[in-house]
């Protein structure tokens, strides 16, 4: 029986033999590409369903402004709709009432087939199933709700998750008031009614096991998928340390391994064992690194989250895109896109697609516009050649060479405006591999 407050073998005590090193941050283009095509997708779905919580459907604009901090909203709410018109729509109920916004059609369309996925059995077997095996891996075996509203979207809850799924599964959950560790206040927690054995089986084990539970050991020796980008390149003793590391034996996040020497080797894998558990229980495979460091804090772990995030980047990835950053679990991607991709993350893409068609319109027009100025341009130039004498030639030459020079310095510019956003993603941090 795999109970949370037994203790993991004391033989497998290891004390730290990680040697002091350095390594060059690479940034890995693909992951950082999968996570700013999602730029904004959070905000919209959150405005989304605050709008579709209404009875109307919808809300007036001055509410929405009002809520920008909560919603999280880049910008003002004026623009945040004025960017994305193919997902909601401004309109005036009367003369009398202010401006109203609510969804488009094709946005709604969108959300009745997200509805189907979050109230079909099967998804709402699987994230009860996701959330019971979070709190599984804290000690108390329950967490601050508004811990669990951080993470809802990545573990692909419905945003009023505690009507709409949790009270249809009291066997599984009950809300309770505790003390919360750090604020010392009472607050709501989500508390799991008892422990379950057959939910306490990591993704790693499952792999070793083959589809048979029973093949399931402990301290069996499990070693983790390691992928690095290109242009990445690892001291040869840091290679040797990781091999030798990899090598030990492997405690289930859901053992109790707090008795192990924090600094030693084998509690750091225990360490990592448990984070790479936990993205794994994300739909997205992938979350804001606050989220990390204030989870590893209520699971007890202080700061050896970041240690693990440092020691093994080809483990995990911390994208610093779209204004925060983000810790990716490496095995879950192949290039930018997902290996197994969750129902709910193929309808994110749909609301993807539909955000960047309002994107991809005024770029086309803008085009269109540049292009015909050019040829505008160009006929004027020819024009002014015909009337000129033969004398003029010389002239003329010049002026051709210069409109050449000046289309080409607008392309070179834009490029250059690229690579120089690029490039400030690109500096070179230095990590430090030490305690």
């Amino acid at each position: 029986m795999r109970l949370y407050g037994a203790k993991f073998p004391l033989q497998l005590h290891h004390h730290r033999t990680f040697i002091a090193a350095k390594v060059k941050w690479v940034r890995d283009p693909y992951l950082d590409k999968a996570v700013s095509k999602e730029k904004d997708l959070k905000q919209a779905i959150s405005v989304k369903n605050q709008i579709l919580s209404s009875p109307s459907k919808s809300l007036p604009l001055s509410s929405i402004s009002v809520l920008k901090p909560l919603l999280n909203l880049p910008t003002t709410a004026v623009k945040f709709f004025q960017k994305y018109p193919t997902l909601f729509t401004q309109f005036q109920p009367s003369a009398s009432l202010p401006l109203h916004v609510k969804l488009t059609p094709q946005a709604l369309s969108i959300h009745k087939e997200e509805q189907e996925i979050h109230n079909s059995p099967n998804h709402r077997d699987d994230a009860v199933k996701r959330l019971a095996k979070l709190l599984m891996l804290t000690r108390a075996t329950r967490l601050p709700l508004h811990i669990i509203d951080r993470l809802k979207f990545d573990l692909g809850l419905p945003h009023n998750y505690i009507t709409a799924l949790l009270s249809d599964y009291p066997e599984y959950f009950q809300v309770c008031e505790a003390q919360d560790c750090f604020s010392d206040k009472e607050t709501l927690h989500l508390e799991l009614v008892s422990w379950r054995d057959e939910l306490a089986v990591s993704e790693m084990e499952k792999r070793v096991a083959h589809g048979d539970m029973t093949n399931v050991k402990k301290g069996e020796r499990i070693g983790f998928s390691l992928s690095y980008p290109n242009g990445f390149d690892l001291k040869k003793k840091v290679k040797d340390w990781v091999f030798e590391w990899q090598g030990l034996p492997y405690i289930s996040p859901y053992e109790n391994a707090f008795h192990l020497n924090p600094n030693g080797d084998q509690a750091e894998k225990w360490v990592v064992a448990v984070l790479h558990e936990l993205l794994w229980l994300l739909v997205s495979k992938k979350t804001e690194k606050e989220n990390v460091l204030i989870l590893g804090d209520y699971l007890g772990f202080g700061n050896r989250f970041k240690k693990a995030l440092v020691h093994h980047p080809g483990i995990f990835y911390v994208s610093n895109k779209i204004r925060t950053q983000t810790v990716m679990l490496r095995e879950a991607y192949r290039k930018d896109f997902l290996v197994i991709k969750h129902p709910l993350m193929g309808m994110r893409f749909r609301y993807i697609h539909l955000m960047n068609k309002a994107i991809e319109k005024p770029r086309k027009a803008a085009g269109g516009a540049l292009r015909s100025w050019s040829k505008r341009r160009a006929a004027s130039s020819i024009n002014k050649g015909e009337e000129r004498t033969v004398r003029d030639k010389s002239w003329k030459r010049e002026e051709d060479k210069s409109s050449s020079s000046s289309d080409s310095e607008f392309e070179d510019l834009d490029y250059s405006a690229s690579e120089v956003e690029d490039a400030s993603n690109d500096e070179a941090n230095e990590i430090g591999f030490v305690n």
